[in-house]
This record gives structure tokens, sequence and C-alpha cells, in this order.
């Protein structure tokens, strides 16, 4: 296995335009356990830690090497939130918001802050140059996306203006270090308008637009609103079932995490 240590993010690029096989190593959060467990054997890594471009936080740009202990403690409420919930201390010191990206799973906690925003994805390559795109074209399907060979992720653009109020959470068969069975983040407007996505609860992030549309219309939702709320949420989700849980509790779990993180916007 051959490692190359870029310092810039031109030498990144350089390196990728060189050999688009190569492996990009951001925290190894991921990466490295699919290596020790067998799944990956990469003829060539380029690190990517060493690249003070990629650690950039500039408002509503977050750098692709920015980590989650940052996050954690940034000024990004839902964001801040999921990131409390990524591992150990010891891995959100390592992991970073552009693993979250690059390894598209659906249960990749940054993932639902993103996708509730309408957050882009910065990519770059010396052949393309830059090219943003939205987070609902990126993420394609489980542990896929659309970056290409000779592309690295550079960041996430945030929109101008956040949302008022915004919350995450997630669920899981304990309290902490924990791969999500459902997650989710809500967020929603002074103006009522309200968006929601979800995580662990289909192939990609969710967004639940029915559920949304009802929701925005209520300046005041009442109790019977919120619940009606959590229902159309549940509905619109597509779950599987797999070692960590039934799709019908998935489900169930979307509906309450919907419910809870709405009346905490309100």
């Amino acid at each position: 296995m051959d490692a190359i240590h870029p310092a810039s993010l031109s030498d990144v690029l350089d390196a990728l335009a060189a050999d688009p096989g190569a492996t990009l190593l951001a925290g190894g959060t991921d990466l490295m356990v699919e290596v020790t467990y067998g799944g990956r054997r990469p003829e060539t890594v380029v690190g990517l830690r060493r690249v003070g471009e990629l650690k950039d936080w500039d408002g509503r740009f977050i750098g692709s090497g920015v980590t989650w202990t940052r996050i954690e403690h940034g000024p990004i409420g839902a964001l801040a939130q999921a990131a409390r919930t990524v591992g150990s201390p010891q891995i959100r010191n390592a992991g970073t918001i552009g693993g979250n990206l690059g390894t598209s799973s659906p249960a990749g906690d940054g993932l639902p802050f993103l996708a509730a925003v309408d957050a882009e994805v910065v990519l770059e390559s010396r052949a393309g140059g830059q090219r943003r795109v939205p987070w609902d074209r990126f993420v394609t399907g489980p542990k896929q996306n659309t970056r290409r060979p000779d592309e690295v992720i550079v960041g996430v653009l945030l929109p101008e203006r956040l949302p008022d109020r915004h919350e995450f959470a997630k669920i899981g068969p304990r309290n902490a270090m924990v791969i999500s069975i459902a997650s989710a983040c809500v967020a929603r407007d002074a103006d009522g308008a309200t968006r929601i996505a979800l995580g662990s609860v289909g192939p990609t992030p969710i967004r639940a637009r029915r559920a949304e549309e009802m929701i925005s219309a209520e300046a005041r939702p009442s109790p019977a609103a919120i619940t009606e709320f959590g229902r159309l949420v549940a509905e619109e989700v597509s779950p599987i079932t797999d070692h960590r849980s039934t799709a019908a509790y998935r489900r169930h779990a979307a509906g309450i995490l919907a419910r809870r993180l709405l009346e905490r916007c309100l």
C-alpha cells in the first residue's frame, strides 16, 4: 500500500489526477474498519489530515476536514446535537463531516441536518474545477454518491439563512456510541415553514414532504396536528429490517422522533 500525504488542496488534486483510483483518507473512522476486517485493500491512500484548506469553517461554509469535536462546540444547534452523538470523544476528534458525506451511509449522523436545511456539497478536481451539488443529488444510495474518482469533497455550503429553530435526535439500542436505528432533524421558521429529514429509515436521507406541507400550514400546531405530523412522517419513510432493528420499529421510531422534535422547536 502506497501512502501520499499532501499538505495542500492543490497537492490533493494533483494526486487524484495522477491516480483517480486512489482512496481518500480523512479521519479513518469508517475506512480503517473496512481495511481491518478485509473489506477493502486500497493500493494507494491519499491522506487529508495535513490539508489546512479542508479545515476551514467560514460562516456558511464548513470544510470537509472539520472534525465532529469542532462541530460539537460550534454555533449550529442541531448540527452540534448530531455531533455529540458521533461515537466516543476519540472518534469525534478524528471523524470529519466530509468523511460522513464520503461514506454516504444512511445512518450518517450529520446527513439529516444537511438534508433538512438543503445544504450543497462542494467538490473539486484538477480537470473539472469546482462544482456544487445539492445534498439529494449527491447521496444516491447506501454508501453511494456522485463524487467522481478524481474529485475531493472540499466541504458543505449551508443556505444564507438557517431556519429559526432546528433540533436533532436519534434512537439506538443504547444511549451512547451507537449507530442509529432512526434519526431525524426538524427545522422550523417563525412563519411556520417546517422541514424534516430522517436517517436510517431509507436508502438515503429522506425528506417527509407531505408531513412538511401539512404542518407548515399550522401557525400554532395543536396537539392533534402534532400527532398527525408524526403519523405522516411514519407513513413516508421506507425502512428495512436488518440486524439492528425491524422495519416496523424504525417506522414507529420515525414518527415518535418527528413529534418530539417538533415539540422542541415549538
